[in-house]
């Protein structure tokens, strides 16, 4: 279906707003909100009314509301001021009053449509890049009266998915018109226009829920993923959110992998093409190597399209990433250009979450923790599942001062996604913490977890080196200095003094004892 209204065309088959042939950027659930309006144009729409349809129900503060609504007038040339579409009516709602024309979409090109060349042809024709289907999981249990639960997970997951950065989600009505029926998943591929499609199945097997899911190429039916998630059999909605948010987190890894693989076949890769290359790039690891590489998809992609929101917020994470991570001698310089970047992007996209979540770590980094903090608030506000952001409200206790509360932060992040390709990097935000306040055995304990999860992080080595040689295992404490050397040769301690650290006396000291453990253990000085 398609929504005409003065210059404008909503088309819900492709979810797309057009002004005459240009397309207009719009976030999914500001779509959802336009679309919402558009079809319920001859009543004012109750905030509640929003709320259960946009946001499912989910508590949503005002400001984060007017926000929406802000982003929804300005898609379509609007203003709060000049309410020429989108009326406000005070203390009742709100009403789409706007003259709109319906048609069908056309089901072939228009006679006289000619594109640009045959590679853009074929991307008009193409489903679009992170389109996904959620299909009805199944209840694989005895007890039918589970079906809720499972259609809940179906239903919380569609939602969930929206929230990733440029994706297109297939509405949960749609899906579940596939519940029961056995249909090639090329087939719904096809019928929906979308590259993926997620299946799951829920079982209760004696006290535990196992939910399992995979990721399927709707082009080729060929399987891309798989994972099973085991909980123990609790309270059911509780379990149903956190099962959602670690299945969510992981596709959005998921999915970047495979938009990267296609890209690289692409023989004129465009903005978008780039930006998950940089994508797949940061995900191999934070060293210079793999951050250089990222940052020259992310540029070339912006090359292309300035305006590109992900690229240009993930060219200040590089540069953020540059400029904490004592992987230069020149950090200032990175984290000055991480935070002009990531302004500008948050100009141009006021409600990106990992542009909140760049924006903190800048502002906890350089010792403005108030505002980093807020800003990491503001990021869980937009995407429930950035884990990340409960990893830097961890990171900004630190600074405070406060470093024995930063444990349950990087619990709570790891509960979201025990598995998370950024786990070990949260790990080390813990022990470092436990350096803080001198529990050196503790500190040695997560840092351990931390190499576990990945041997390939300098940082571990040389914060687990400090962690032993401040407990007196000396030659255990070299061996892990020798190991973070032999991955960064040209770490020092110099770059850890280069940092500027100023603020709370406990979080000074703390820097002083690392530094005093890595000159124990033999880290060179520099």
């Amino acid at each position: 279906m398609r929504y005409l209204f003065e210059d404008y065309v909503l088309d819900t088959d492709q979810r797309e707003l057009r002004c005459g042939a240009e397309l207009i950027a719009t976030a999914p659930q500001t779509f959802d909100l336009l679309l919402y309006l558009i079809c319920n144009r001859e009543r004012v729409v109750s905030k509640d009314d929003l709320l259960g349809a946009v946001w499912s129900g989910r508590i949503v503060s005002d400001a984060a509301l007017t926000t929406r609504m802000n982003a929804a007038r300005g898609a379509i040339g609007d203003t709060g001021e000049r309410q020429r579409l989108i009326k406000t009516m005070p203390r009742k709602g709100f009403r789409f009053v706007g003259t709109v024309q319906e048609a069908q979409r056309p089901t072939t090109i228009p006679p006289g449509y000619v594109a640009q060349n045959d590679d853009a042809a074929q991307r008009s024709l193409s489903p679009p890049r992170l389109s996904i289907v959620v299909l009805p999981f199944a209840n694989l249990s005895s007890a039918p009266e589970q079906d809720y639960f499972v259609d809940g997970v179906t239903g919380s997951l569609t939602t969930d998915l929206s929230r990733i950065s440029g994706s297109f989600v297939i509405g949960q009505h749609t899906a579940f018109t596939y519940k029961g029926k056995s249909v090639d998943v090329r087939q719904i591929g096809r019928e929906l226009n979308v590259r993926y499609a997620l299946e799951g199945s829920v079982q209760r097997c004696d006290n535990r829920l196992r939910v399992n899911v995979q990721l399927i190429d709707a082009t080729t039916g060929n399987h891309l993923w798989a994972d099973r998630f085991d909980k123990p059999f609790a309270d059911l909605l509780d379990m149903q959110d956190e099962i959602v948010a670690r299945i969510a987190r992981t596709l959005d890894v998921q999915l970047v992998v495979a938009e990267s693989r296609r890209a690289a076949r692409t023989l004129n890769p465009d903005a978008a093409d780039l930006y998950f290359q940089g994508r797949y790039s940061w995900n191999k690891g934070l060293t210079p190597e793999y951050l250089a590489e990222a940052r020259l998809f992310f540029e070339q992609a912006l090359a292309i399209d300035p305006n590109n929101i992900d690229a240009l917020s993930w060219t200040a994470t590089v540069e953020a990433a540059l400029g904490v991570l004592f992987l230069t001698d020149h950090p200032h310089e990175h984290l000055t250009a991480a935070e002009t970047k990531v302004l500008r992007a948050l100009c141009l996209a006021p409600d990106h979450a990992w542009a909140h979540f760049t924006l903190a770590v800048v502002l906890i980094c350089t010792n403005r923790v108030a505002r980093g903090m807020a800003e990491c608030e503001r990021a869980l506000a937009l995407d429930r599942n950035l884990a990340d952001a409960h990893e830097m409200l961890g990171v900004a206790k630190n600074y405070m001062g406060c470093a024995a509360d930063t444990e349950s932060h990087i619990n709570e992040a790891l509960r979201l996604s025990p598995r998370d390709i950024s786990a070990f990097r949260w790990m080390n935000t813990a022990a470092f913490a436990k350096l803080l306040i001198a529990a050196d055995a503790e500190a040695a304990v997560w840092f351990a977890r931390g190499i576990e999860a990945n041997r390939n992080y300098p940082l571990l080595h040389f914060g687990y080196a400090a962690a032993l040689a401040l407990l007196g295992r000396l030659d255990e404490a070299q061996v892990a200095a020798k190991t973070g050397l032999a991955l960064d040769p040209a770490f020092t301690i110099r770059r850890v003094k280069g940092v500027s650290v100023s603020g709370e006396a406990t979080f000074v000291a703390g820097i002083k004892r690392f530094v005093k453990g890595m000159h124990i253990a033999g880290v060179p000085e520099g």
